[in-house]
């Protein structure tokens, strides 16, 4: 049985290193995500009710109710979250990913990138920047602002630029962020300046005012986590090309709605497997402290599971300097994650590592054996809704995710 599991992992993996992600388009959420509602509010991680999310969740929720013009302010959209009358449902549900909160409504632009080899899509919402922000729980006029702005002016002219420019290739765009000192997660500084080197040409030649263009310019090139929202719909629309394979041990999902830890296993097909969120071990910006910490949340973790991110963190040495380490750390967390997966990445490759490629395609049945847990490396918001970002670290998921799913495996296959 193990002979055949192993050979079905191959299957997995194989189809992980196919895989070909394209940007293709912006687009709004309510017109291509599939299978969204008007009164549908997005998230990330497993699924969760409103009684039971994180603070920075339920501030996100409640600029997200305020955006669409669904409540006028905090107490109107608590109610109405508590009503009933909202649907809350995993971005992993209608084949997307949201960074921290992952909280995506009706009317935002979302990226559409599109795996060219298999055809699937995945979605996700445009990159805010750090710190006060939507996707750490803030809601301030400030954060409703500057999302108008993205919605109204940023989206529509990106679009523009990308039908002008055609698809782009975005395995090429962070095979070359690796070689460059990005790890695809929590660094993002070449593969931010590669997009903005990619798309500027075409951006420029809009019929957009000059003061308009060098506006959208300035905000993607002083934002360095912008390159973040376009790997992880590219890791999504990469890695579930492997799911739903009968007999397969690879894990298809990561996901954290900071309350709990949640995964998927290919062979197990839509089945989460659940376990507490975990606190972040990291550095803290001036002003604050573990004690102001929210529990790890976030779909960002989407990028380790197809093998960059905390897998990839030897091909950034810089990231202990905002999650904290040492650079020594971060090759031995790349090192330690070789031992829990089926193959080495034929297309990003670390320099450090004498261009090996990175741990590529967790094994459901390695992780347990070896007691090697996922290298995660991720922001931290506040506990409390409204403030937003309060540092950055690194985590582990809790490990009975695993061991409930080999439990589940076991059962189906009969070993």
């Amino acid at each position: 049985m193990r002979a055949n599991i192993e050979e079905v992992n191959q299957e997995a993996v194989s189809r992980i290193q196919r895989a070909k992600p394209e940007l293709i388009d912006v687009s709004i959420a309510g017109e291509t995500i599939p299978g969204m509602k008007r009164n549908m509010i997005l998230h990330a991680g497993p699924p969760v009710t409103w009684e039971n999310m994180c603070g920075p969740m339920k501030g996100a929720v409640i600029g997200g109710l305020i955006l669409e013009g669904l409540a006028k302010n905090r107490q109107e959209a608590e109610a109405l979250a508590a009503s009933g009358d909202i649907l809350f449902e995993p971005c992993h549900h209608h084949s997307s990913v949201g960074p921290m909160a992952g909280v995506v409504t009706w009317s935002m632009p979302v990226w559409v990138v599109e795996n060219k080899t298999f055809g699937n899509r995945a979605y996700c919402t445009l990159n805010e920047g750090l710190g006060k922000v939507l996707r750490y729980g803030a809601f301030s006029d400030q954060v409703l602002a500057r999302l108008r702005w993205m919605a109204e002016d940023l989206a529509p002219a990106l679009k523009k630029a990308i039908s002008r420019h055609g698809p782009i290739d975005m395995k090429s765009l962070i095979a070359q962020a690796l070689q460059m000192g990005d790890e695809g997660h929590n660094r993002n500084r070449a593969g931010t300046s590669l997009f903005i080197r990619e798309i500027a040409p075409d951006l420029v030649m809009l019929d957009e005012s000059r003061e308009q263009i060098a506006r959208i310019l300035t905000f993607i090139h002083g934002n360095d986590h912008f390159f973040l929202n376009l790997s992880m719909p590219s890791c999504k629309c990469t890695v579930d090309a492997a799911a739903s394979l009968e007999g397969s041990s690879v894990v298809t999902t990561m996901a954290r709605n900071g309350t709990e830890f949640g995964i998927r296993v290919s062979g197990l097909g839509d089945r989460w497997f659940t376990g507490p969120a975990g606190i972040v071990e990291g550095l803290y910006l001036a002003g604050f402290s573990a004690k102001d910490a929210a529990r790890d949340i976030g779909d960002s973790v989407i990028t380790e599971t197809a093998g960059i991110g905390g897998f990839a963190m030897a091909a950034a040495p810089a990231i202990v300097k905002f999650v904290g380490g040492s650079a020594s750390d971060a090759i031995r967390y790349t090192r330690q994650m070789y031992e829990i997966t089926v193959a080495e990445n034929d297309a990003y490759r670390i320099p450090t590592l004498d261009f090996r490629g990175t741990p590529t395609g967790i094994d459901l049945l390695r992780v347990v054996e070896t007691g090697i847990l996922p290298a995660i490396n991720t922001g931290i918001a506040h506990k409390e809704p409204g403030i937003g970002m309060v540092g950055a670290g690194l985590v582990h998921p809790p490990e009975n995710c695993f061991h409930d799913a080999l439990e589940a495996f076991a059962k189906r296959y009969g070993e």
